[in-house]
């Protein structure tokens, strides 16, 4: 079997442009999205990385018309789509495929769905999408790990979120579409990709008011039609280049970005020592001078995002100073210490807090990356580090970063895919 690693070769700042892909996590939700409509859609500036690749497998054996223009717009026509349950054998590798549920509920009113993969940190449980199907009149079981839901009729119901979940937010719009009369989602989350959704839905003639604050307003309507969307800019790949920047000093010019999205990053950064400038679709992260330690506490939208927190721990492992980072999301989300200790690092987890102080440098070494954000701090750590360091398990990676290698090497990254031969290996399904 074939294995491929990235090898770094550290100590080089960063210099030049980096144009950013479409956001995965809105791209995994609006796809699927499509299958609403009963027509064609057009979606645009999708980001063409292995997430994306296998929700239209998906939607491909559902027996949707997939044509893709390029590798970054596709045309999706649903009108064949014929129900059928979505086994494990895909539906297993990634969390987003749990948006099928609300897909397929509000399309044919039932839905058999394998139940989510994804990264593995922390418990990803579905009792709040599971309470919002039900509040909608649909009756939901786990019966050998499938997700099943099925309703005569979907009804519009108040449905308050016992804590903010971005996927369980989701999951109740796309049920909730097509559903009769009003539902609101109080407590909802205010992520960007929410607001790209809803922007998607209303696109093809639903009715979604209130996305990105936190009560969400759905009036269901009878059928949607097709649209032409192009999704918003990623707002944690540009967080991650931002983060690499000034972990690394240079200069870099953050291109195709909503620069909104990215507050809480760029104050960070700023506080850490690099100078940031806003222009209207882009950002300039500059760093000429010594790193100092921060504080950050990882939140809900509009605060600092959880998929950001391992990018910044591998910049505050060689900033001056203690740093403290908090988790508030994730119950798991310090796997990857451990990789950074193996290069230098100094950091002290307990539970939820990672106390970090700053060294000078971190030797470059053999790494893993435990899950897809991971994977992104061990190449920022590799790029800052002394000498070579290899990042293995690059099919994290994969999930949520298009052409990596080619966007750090044009900003004079010395990094390259390497593919190793024979190699005796099992992939994990999680990231």
């Amino acid at each position: 079997m074939y294995l491929e690693n990235f090898v770094i070769q550290g100590g080089k700042e960063l210099f030049g442009e980096v144009n950013i892909s479409g956001a995965k996590n809105a791209a995994v939700a609006i796809i699927p999205a499509a299958l609403l409509s009963n027509d064609v859609v057009r979606i645009e500036n999708i980001p063409n990385i292995s997430d994306v690749s296998l929700i239209i497998q998906i939607l491909d054996r559902m027996g949707a018309g997939i044509k893709m223009i390029n590798k970054n717009t596709i045309e999706i026509d649903s009108r064949p789509v014929v129900y059928q349950k979505v086994s494990d054998e895909l539906a297993s590798h990634f969390r987003a495929s749990y948006y099928l549920i609300g897909v397929m509920l509000g399309r044919f009113k039932k839905a058999e769905v394998a139940m989510p993969g994804g990264c593995d940190f922390g418990v990803r449980p579905i009792d709040l999408h599971q309470k919002g199907f039900e509040m909608l009149g649909a009756k939901v079981d786990i019966i050998n790990a499938m997700v099943c839901a099925e309703a005569d009729k979907l009804v519009g119901a108040s449905i308050y979120m016992d804590t903010v979940s971005v996927g369980a937010t989701i999951n109740i719009m796309l049920a909730a579409v097509l559903a009769r009369g009003l539902t609101v989602i109080e407590n909802a989350a205010k992520e960007p990709h929410i607001v790209d959704l809803a922007n998607f839905l209303n696109s093809m003639g639903a009715d979604v008011r209130g996305a990105g604050t936190d009560v969400i307003k759905i009036r269901g309507v009878e059928k949607l039609h097709g649209c032409t969307y192009s999704i918003i800019p990623d707002q944690i790949e540009a967080g991650t280049y931002m983060v690499a920047a000034a972990a690394c000093g240079g200069d870099v010019l953050v291109k195709n970005v909503i620069p909104k999205h990215l507050e809480s990053i760029s104050a960070k950064l700023e506080e850490v020592g690099a100078e940031i400038i806003e222009y209207d679709d882009a950002v300039r992260v500059t760093r000429f001078k010594p790193l100092t330690g921060c504080n950050v506490k990882t939140m809900p939208h509009p605060g600092f995002p959880t998929d950001m927190q391992p990018q910044m721990a591998a910049l505050l492992s060689i900033a001056k100073g203690t740093s403290i980072l908090s988790e508030s999301v994730w119950d798991n989300r310090f796997q990857y210490v451990g990789q950074l200790l193996r290069m230098g690092a100094d950091i002290q987890v307990d539970g939820k807090v990672a106390v970090i102080k700053g060294v000078d440098k971190l030797a470059g070494v053999a790494v893993k990356a435990t899950d897809l954000r991971a994977g992104a701090a061990m190449i920022i750590a590799g790029l800052t580090a002394e000498g070579k360091t290899v990042v293995e398990d690059i099919q994290f990676i994969d999930r949520g970063y298009e052409d990596v290698c080619e966007k750090f090497g044009s900003l004079g990254a010395d990094i390259r895919r390497v593919e190793i031969k024979n190699a005796d290996v099992k992939i994990s399904d999680a990231g």
